[in-house]
């Protein structure tokens, strides 16, 4: 049985578990598409009511479905990858190979994040050694017992071992690190940092997913059409409570081109109504004590600080829509805050990304329009642009990298014959 529980108090439970799988992996052959066999069935019992509230899921059963996958598999790793074919190139040929034991340490700030970030070591045919942060344990227990459940086979319970132990325990870290042949590093930059500074074995493959924001941009042609704009907002609404707007893809910031004669009145409103919308949909259950007071604190530096300042917003803290004119990010708040910033030029505010902003949302009706900026992110850092509603779509290559291929060894053969 896969444990998640805070069962492991000792280094030599963690090692003892790396070896066992990494012998699994070197003396079994796990094909892609069988992965694939699993993962759909897992997805399916994904839909249940005890595992429906968990924020996330519903990508989460997207990401696991063969169609989502397949592309993905064939893209990073060759045509004859999902059914461990070799690949012809030349006079040699290719085949993806794991790197045995892949190490998972998950942000504590999306609960389907230490799932997501184990599918994709699974793919390439690894073992997983997983470390679930304190606040995600129950959540991702109940999607572990679907994937137990989906697991007739018994096939990753001897490729998975999921823990969950103290951050301040060192000996547990330097454990892990010492146990596995790559690791996927997932969270803020204190907690990556401290994770990379762990004693990895020098051939160790680290994939590390740092800190980043996320902003969103709309031209005036399509905030300024009444007919369409409802339907603008819904998205925008829907990317901000994902997440409760703390993942990296979270959009933090909506920059919309400034029209003359047009008040951006009317815009608001609407977009105030599908967060009330949304907020209904979906409530905050709880919220901590810090947020709310830095919610608080940013409505009311934000109407000070600037006469020309607007902002809407309910007596609680459950959403806050901040307006203003800049091209400047100003400091994410979260919590589902929106700062809405009017520009004369979308290509103005761009210019001043720093290779902080992971995903560009947009919502752009000029296609010439949208490739200039397209381009003139990517090369100011942005890893992702993508259409506004739908920021968080987990799909590779995350952050500029695939999400398979860096936990796979690709094995060149050139027959003696030749």
């Amino acid at each position: 049985m896969i444990d998640a529980t805070y069962g492991i108090d000792s280094p030599k439970q963690i090692s003892n578990a790396a070896i066992r799988m990494r012998q699994t992996v070197m003396t079994s052959e796990l094909a892609p598409h069988a992965m694939l066999d699993l993962f759909e069935t897992w997805s399916a019992t994904l839909g249940s009511p005890d595992t429906a509230d968990i924020p996330g899921v519903a990508f989460l059963r997207m990401w696991l479905r063969r169609a989502t996958l397949e592309p993905i598999i064939t893209r990073e790793l060759g045509p004859g990858a999902l059914h461990s074919k070799w690949m012809e190139d030349g006079r040699a040929r290719l085949k993806a190979f794991p790197l045995g034991v892949i190490g998972h340490w998950p942000a504590g700030n999306v609960e389907i994040q230490p799932v997501l970030s184990m599918t994709c070591a699974l793919l390439g045919g690894n073992a997983c050694l997983v470390r679930i942060p304190s606040a995600l344990v129950g959540q991702t227990q109940r999607l572990l017992e679907k994937m137990v459940q989906s697991d007739t086979d018994r096939i990753l319970e001897q490729r998975v071992f999921a823990c969950a132990f103290d951050h301040d325990r060192q000996d547990l870290q330097e454990a892990m690190a010492q146990a596995v042949d790559g690791a996927m590093i997932w969270g803020g930059a204190e907690a990556v940092s401290k994770v990379r500074s762990l004693p990895f074995h020098y051939w160790a493959r680290l994939a590390v997913f740092g800190p980043r924001i996320s902003v969103a941009a709309m031209d005036a042609d399509t905030w300024c059409n009444a007919q369409e704009r409802k339907s603008w907002c819904q998205r925008m609404a829907r990317d901000v409570w994902q997440f409760d707007q703390q993942a990296c893809s979270s959009p933090q910031v909506l920059f919309i081109e400034r029209k003359e004669g047009h008040c951006p009145t009317e815009f608001l409103q609407d977009l105030r109504e599908a967060f009330e919308a949304e907020n209904r949909l979906h409530p905050r259950q709880t919220i901590e004590a810090g947020m709310t007071t830095a919610i608080c604190q940013a409505r009311a530096s934000w109407l000070w600080g600037n006469t020309g300042n607007r902002a809407l917003f309910p007596l609680s803290p459950d959403w806050t829509i901040l307006f203003g004119s800049a091209i400047e990010m100003p400091k994410p708040t979260q919590g589902r805050t929106l700062t809405v910033l009017e520009v004369d030029d979308l290509l103005d505010p761009v210019s001043q990304f720093d290779g902080t902003v992971q995903t560009l949302g947009l919502g752009i009706k000029d296609v010439e329009k949208e490739d200039k900026l397209a381009v003139a992110a990517a090369r100011r850092g942005v890893d992702r642009v993508v259409k506004l509603g739908r920021m968080h779509v987990f799909a590779a290559p995350w952050d500029g990298v695939d999400l398979i291929r860096p936990m796979v060894r690709m094995v060149r053969q050139v027959r003696s014959s030749e």
